[in-house]
């Protein structure tokens, strides 16, 4: 960042600071990782400096046949990954393709029915506070309380009473297998459209380690960072005949121009996914969760759902009589970045929660291992039993930075 320390120093060194974090610390929000040296350059490149409002071929703008090129390379590589029909890239983010996606299919005032968030859904499926609620009517299905795995059968009960004219699959805190068959059933039976959002299973999917929405749904919705590992972004594959309204829905509907260096950076992303080396990363994710999730659990934590199926997990503080806001504040202080995180039927408004979120997404670029989780896993537990002394704390951040210094980060773009 040369240029960039010389013409603006202030901005450099916050960008110089959050990157010293990154390298230091474990991160273990599941929605993030780190992308590759060859995305970062893309996402760094000079087509962020070209507006080409349109589609290949039928753009607004001049000067557009590199945008063009592009546009279609990253079009072309999302469709062999997921072996889908007709595949949109230029969504800025996961929530702007399930606003495009819901904007291209459904008329203001149609009924969609979503997870709740309070038990691992997402703000764009339906929670009042979010424009999905507040365009579109809203009904919601959830977990069992015992099993604290998705109620089926509430689902279909919900679907046949409410008849929706979509039904929204998908997560941010749910750490099992989606049943896509399932959802397509009772989307059938009750005369839906079905939308899966896989923002964050997406490499999973793209890795063969969790079964792929694709074939089920009508339209799937996605950010291209989480498991993917590609820049901040989103884009949309869905069947063939959905293909006019889906474009239509992003472009005029949502957004104007498209952020061509970003698409670029896309490209790039679902070329990497491509590689036999990504499914191994998938597996490897997967295997990290399920032994960072024994551990914790031999320790004494107790797990919403009793596991994880994929990269994430769902800790329950409230056996510890901690918050979510407590525990979290602690981790970090000791180099361990998770995120608090309400869980099913929590009892404690979200900006408190009972419990913790967390994934190996972002570690398991780093290269770490199975190995390694049991280690952050005992980790883990020693700051949550010695929140308030400081001894331990810094113990724990030692530890951390030399594991951290083991297993940098690759192929930085700096």
């Amino acid at each position: 960042m040369s240029l960039l320390h010389r013409s603006d120093s202030e901005v450099a060194r916050i960008i110089q600071a959050d990157w010293e974090r990154q390298q230091s610390r474990l991160q273990m929000i599941p929605s993030e990782n780190y992308i590759s040296g060859p995305v970062a350059e893309a996402t760094a490149s000079m087509l962020t400096n070209k507006y080409a409002e349109g589609y290949p071929g039928q753009r607004y703008y001049e000067g557009c046949e590199y945008a063009d090129r592009i546009e279609e390379l990253a079009k072309r590589r999302a469709l062999e990954l997921f072996g889908a029909e007709h595949a949109n890239v230029q969504p800025h983010s996961g929530s702007q393709a399930n606003m495009s996606a819901y904007f291209g299919l459904l008329e203001p005032g149609d009924k969609i029915m979503g997870m709740r968030l309070s038990e691992g859904g997402h703000l764009t499926h339906g929670h009042p506070v979010n424009f999905s609620a507040r365009w579109f009517r809203s009904v919601s299905y959830g977990v069992d309380r015992e099993t604290e795995t998705i109620d089926y059968d509430e689902l279909r009960r919900t679907a046949l009473k409410e008849r929706p004219k979509m039904i929204v699959a998908g997560a941010t805190a749910y750490p099992r297998t989606l049943d896509f068959e399932k959802f397509r059933e009772i989307a059938d039976e009750v005369g839906a459209l079905l939308m899966v959002d896989m923002a964050h299973i997406a490499g999973l999917v793209a890795g063969g380690v969790h079964p792929s929405p694709v074939p089920w749904a009508d339209v799937v919705t996605s950010s291209t960072h989480k498991t993917l590992r590609g820049p901040r972004g989103g884009f949309i594959l869905c069947k063939a005949k959905y293909a006019r309204k889906i474009d239509k829905g992003v472009f005029p509907g949502v957004q104007g121009g498209p952020l061509m260096h970003v698409i670029a950076a896309k490209a790039v992303a679902f070329g990497e996914a491509l590689r036999p080396s990504f499914r191994t990363y998938a597996e490897k994710v997967v295997k990290n969760a399920k032994a960072l999730a024994q551990e914790l659990k031999s320790l004494g934590l107790r797990l919403v759902s009793g596991g994880t199926d994929t990269h994430l997990l769902l800790v329950d503080l409230s056996p510890l009589g901690i918050t979510g806001r407590d525990a979290a504040k602690a981790l970090d202080r000791a180099g361990i970045t998770v995120n608090k995180n309400s869980i099913p039927f929590d009892s404690t408004p979200p900006t408190v929660t009972s419990g913790i979120r967390m994934g190996t997404p972002a570690l398991t670029t780093r290269g770490m291992g199975e190995e390694e989780m049991r280690t952050i896993a005992r980790m883990i537990v020693r700051v949550l039993e010695h929140m308030d002394e400081e001894r331990v704390i810094k113990e724990v951040r030692e530890e951390v930075r030399h594991m951290c210094e083991r297993f940098p980060i690759p192929e930085v773009f700096e």
